[in-house]
């Protein structure tokens, strides 16, 4: 049952893949501006046996759907084209600043995890009480404060004033990054035994990451509280307290996972948009991410990099969906069986 219903959503995820294939490239090829002149310049442009040449080499001299044909198949090959402002393919570059924005995502996600989610379940056992309102204007707090000056605050206040974390990069001027293994500085330093550089990696992480969790934290905090009520009205619940089962037994085994799915939902969702690159955050905070690289290249109208950042945003959120739908089967049977 758990096969079908997985091959389900398999074939769901390759559908949405490929229909963002096709409508990239529609839009692609419907924008206006030449690409012989975007790529050779304008003197080799004005070649007309240049232009010929690099037609023919990529195919542009072909009907619309012979072109299709031959994006979708650099595609399969791992080929998004070469950017116009740095040079490389830009498969390269989305994997050098794509681990810098996973990294940034997963401390904001495990931090927005364990705060949020606790402080919703603590708000749900204790509803309508003092904690529980100061709670959710917290969380009304967190979702309602823009990112933008939260960040800019946070620098103010913990970088210029206080001076406890730095305020851009992700190591120390003149510090050399740890061998790459995983482009994640703070594991690479680790698996190298490279002490000071994790340090100095965890300490330009924690602030950034802090930032674009109180959001998450807000959202989390909500949803948590909100759906920890209703699956503490239901019997089974009440059957287990009945029993005489521990408290912490109750809220473990029985109200959190029923109460997940829609925690998961936001969660999923959240993630997603954070490791897609949230671009005022990696921009005031100098973070070398996918969200400075689609800054840089929406500004510089590089269009094979703009392309390649729209695809890469596109999966991200079409895995997480995937894994979250995934999720969704192991907690609750009854939706894999639906």
């Amino acid at each position: 049952m758990f096969g079908r219903f997985l091959l389900k959503r398999i074939g769901a995820a390759v559908l949405l893949a490929f229909g963002i294939v096709v409508v990239t490239f529609a839009l692609t090829a419907l924008l206006p501006g030449d690409p012989a002149t975007a790529q050779l310049g304008e003197r080799a442009a004005a070649d007309p046996e240049i232009v010929a040449a690099y037609m023919k080499a990529n195919g542009l001299d072909q009907p619309l759907y012979t072109q299709f044909f031959i994006y979708l198949g650099h595609l399969v090959q791992g080929d998004l084209g070469t950017s116009l402002q740095s040079r490389n393919p830009v498969l390269t570059d989305l994997g050098q600043f794509g681990p810098a924005s996973f990294e940034l995502a997963v401390t904001a996600t495990v931090i927005a995890v364990i705060v949020g989610v606790g402080l919703g379940i603590v708000a749900a056992l204790r509803p309508d009480r003092p904690l529980d309102h100061t709670l959710r204007v917290v969380s009304l707090g967190g979702v309602s404060i823009p990112i933008f000056w939260l960040s800019l605050i946070a620098v103010f206040i913990f970088s210029t004033q206080l001076r406890i974390f730095p305020s851009s990069g992700r190591l120390n001027p003149g510090e050399t990054p740890p061998p790459h293994i995983t482009g994640l500085y703070t594991l690479d330093s680790l698996l190298t035994a490279n002490w000071a550089t994790f340090g100095s990696a965890v300490g330009h992480l924690i602030l950034p990451a802090l930032v674009l969790a109180a959001p998450m934290v807000g959202l989390l905090l909500r949803f948590t509280r909100s759906s920890m009520l209703e699956v503490i009205g239901n019997d089974y619940v009440r059957s287990a307290n009945a029993k005489g089962l521990p408290p912490g037994l109750v809220v473990r085994r029985h109200t959190l996972r029923g109460a997940l799915v829609p925690v998961i939902t936001v969660l999923g969702s959240a993630f997603a948009s954070l490791l897609a690159g949230t671009v005022l955050v990696e921009q005031i905070f100098a973070w070398p991410g996918i969200g400075s690289y689609a800054y840089r290249s929406a500004s510089n109208l590089d269009l094979p990099a703009i392309v390649g950042v729209t695809l890469f945003v596109a999966l991200v959120f079409i895995a997480v969906n995937f894994l979250v739908d995934v999720l969704y089967g192991l907690i609750d049977p009854r939706i894999r069986t639906s």
